[in-house]
């Protein structure tokens, strides 16, 4: 690993491979860190090659260094203004009702516990391992 890069720091990089789960991103000859799919961008990313391909130069920003494992976590978005939010529709800002929740606590009341099983099993667990 290179001592100049820090975590905080913005740096440019290229993009060196892409695979499901994100972008591997070249810092220099030496240096190469993840960009992983949930920080290509605000939002969600279907498919990262959408967004990004091999070659494209891509400013970053460290957000991790684990000099034993030898990674670098860097992230696109964090380089980019967050979109303004749009106010949610009526509906959404709407509060659940309470009702559900006494529901399945009530359910859980009621439900065994799951240990019986296993103690009623444990004597015989414990013949068969002796034979």
């Amino acid at each position: 690993m290179t001592e100049k890069i820090e975590v905080g720091s913005v740096v440019t990089g290229k993009v060196t491979g892409i695979q499901p789960y994100g972008a591997f991103v070249a810092i220099d000859e030496n240096t190469q860190g993840l960009v992983h799919i949930s920080e290509v961008t605000h939002g969600f990313v279907k498919d990262i090659n959408e967004h990004l391909k091999v070659g494209d130069e891509v400013s970053v920003k460290v957000l991790s260094i684990d000099e034993a494992a030898g990674k670098i976590g860097l992230s696109i978005r964090a380089t980019q203004e967050a979109p303004a939010q749009t106010e949610a529709p009526k509906a959404a800002k709407k509060p659940r009702k309470r009702q559900a929740a006494a529901a399945v606590a009530y359910k859980q009341e009621e439900a065994p516990q799951g240990f019986n099983t296993l103690k009623d099993k444990l004597q015989e667990w414990i013949e068969q391992s002796q034979r």
